[in-house]
């Protein structure tokens, strides 16, 4: 039978109705402060920061599946890894995700930083067992890809990425989670240092004189590896050139927010991702930080809650965070580096 204009009509109304029924309401805070326009054609002046979920400890390390188009992220304290996707909101992905001992470790034992490597594998920064551990998604079984150098455990490996060419990893090692973090006579390593894991299992100290390093990654082209620093005192963001054999030259400031950790703001640098462009969106204080590859402030996502990390996810223009209990998002007109 030959459809007829109102029936076709009618059927693509039944449709938009559908798909606006299935759209779900989420609820939004925070507000965006603009520093600079080019923060406008990133972030439009409409832009909403939602709340997908909450009820967490401490959530971090989010990190999309491009495969299974859902995220993953950790509550450390709870020593789990969640999953979210649209259709079927939040679910326990992974428990213990960091810790497999027995009895009470420290109040952060569970996974933290987390990537999807070149080879479709979850790579977890393991706070409890002081490790870096490596699990297929599609069969499960967990390998330990480092755990110590020279022989000396790791203090607690906090945040991972993966280097585009070169495929090593290259991970921060701070004291966040130890029991009692600086202090903790388990510790066995002096610094708080900046690995590189290549992939004959070496592991190699590339960074030793920052006090706490915590997010990294590296520019679109691979060249520059940025590491931020979550110390009070100096609160800071620094760009290393790297070398042909992957290691790194000397470091340079990129960015110093120690002027606002000192006047009050609530938060230090942590996670962070660049987007294509080479901007990093940072954790940091007061929220979100953009910042250019030239190391000026465009503007910040003002946020009433601390701010742990983000990761790119969907078609690489939305932009997921963890911030303190809550899961969030915003959608932007950029994309994620390497996306």
């Amino acid at each position: 039978m030959k459809p007829t204009v109102l029936s076709v009509f009618l059927c693509i109304c039944a449709i938009s109705a559908n798909k606006l029924m299935a759209q779900k309401s989420y609820p939004t805070f925070g507000k965006i402060v603009y520093n600079d326009p080019i923060l406008e054609k990133l972030l439009p002046k409409d832009s909403k920061l939602e709340v997908l979920a909450s009820g967490f400890e401490w959530s971090e390390g989010p990190v999309w599946v491009k495969d299974g188009g859902y995220l993953l992220f950790s509550d450390v304290p709870k020593n789990i890894v969640y999953k979210w996707d649209e259709k079927n909101g939040l679910s326990e992905f992974l428990k213990p995700s960091g810790y497999t001992g027995l009895g009470e470790y420290s109040d952060e034992p569970g996974s933290n930083g987390l990537i999807i490597d070149d080879q479709g594998r979850l790579i977890s920064c393991e706070h409890g067992d002081r490790r870096i551990s490596a699990m297929p998604l599609t069969v499960g079984g967990k390998v330990t890809l480092a755990d110590n150098f020279n022989g000396k455990r790791f203090n607690s490996p906090n945040d991972i990425v993966q280097h585009a060419g070169n495929k090593n990893y290259y991970f921060t090692d701070p004291p966040y989670g130890l029991r009692k973090k600086q202090n903790d006579p388990s510790r066995e390593i002096k610094e708080f240092g900046v690995y590189r894991l290549a992939s004959d299992g070496t592991v190699t100290q590339i960074i030793k004189n920052l006090k706490r390093p915590n997010g990294l990654a590296f520019s679109p082209d691979g060249k520059i590896l940025y590491v931020a620093q979550s110390d009070p005192e100096s609160a800071i963001w620094m760009s290393y050139p790297v070398l042909t054999k992957g290691n790194v030259g000397e470091g340079k400031l990129l960015y110093d927010a120690t002027t606002m950790t000192k006047a009050g703001v609530r938060g230090l640098p942590d996670g962070f991702k660049l987007d294509m462009d080479g901007n990093l969106w940072s954790s940091g204080p007061g929220g979100l930080l953009i910042i250019s590859p030239q190391g000026k402030l465009l503007g910040r996502i003002e946020i009433p809650e601390l701010t742990s990390n983000c990761n790119w996810g969907n078609d690489g223009s939305t932009l997921y965070l963890t911030v303190d209990g809550y899961l969030c998002r915003i959608k932007t007109n950029t994309k994620g580096a390497g996306w």
